[in-house]
């Protein structure tokens, strides 16, 4: 039998996926908002929506290779690939919201030589990216990865400005950032 505690809880818990849920469309409109921004000031935008983001913080495996690793669909990979790979992306901003719960983050790189905007959106739990933001404090650094459900590493982005992707909260311990790839 459910007792008031229990309606409490069920309660914020509803009200924490109705706040991610309109977080998450947020950023969605953002990406749409940025990408239509970028077209009419006329560069080519590439968009990706990540299914699933993740925070990989060195220690995990051993390796150099840390930071948000976004999962993409194949139509996506596919635009992905191919504007990755006619860029050089040493410019980037990184838009970001949270709840008490998640992080959403657009991230823009931006080849001016080519007039290429790659514009990557993702979602992971703020517990969970603690530890890559710690990570990404003390390396100075952080990293974006593309890859596909089947592990195609599709491309990364190395990032000179880590805190422009946590909040000060997050990270333990703050502008357009250059050096990209």
């Amino acid at each position: 039998m459910p007792t008031a505690g229990d309606d409490d809880g069920a309660e914020r818990l509803a009200a924490h996926a109705a706040g991610n849920k309109r977080a998450w469309q947020a950023t969605l409109d953002d990406v749409d908002e940025l990408a239509a921004g970028r077209a009419t000031d006329g560069w080519e935008v590439v968009t990706v929506v990540a299914g699933q983001t993740a925070p990989r913080p060195r220690e995990t495996g051993g390796t150099d290779r840390y930071g948000l690793v976004h999962v993409v669909s194949k139509s996506d990979a596919d635009s992905f690939a191919t504007a990755y790979e006619r860029g050089e992306y040493p410019r980037y901003d990184v838009y970001r919201a949270t709840t008490d719960t998640r992080l959403f983050l657009v991230t823009e790189c931006l080849d001016p030589g080519s007039r290429t905007a790659i514009l990557v959106a993702g979602s992971v739990r703020r517990d969970d990216a603690r530890a890559l933001a710690r990570t990404a404090a003390r390396t100075g650094r952080m990293y974006t990865h593309v890859r596909t459900l089947d592990g195609t590493h599709l491309g990364s982005f190395e990032h000179a400005t880590p805190e422009k992707f946590f909040p000060v909260t997050d990270r333990g311990s703050q502008s357009s950032g250059e050096d990209c790839r």
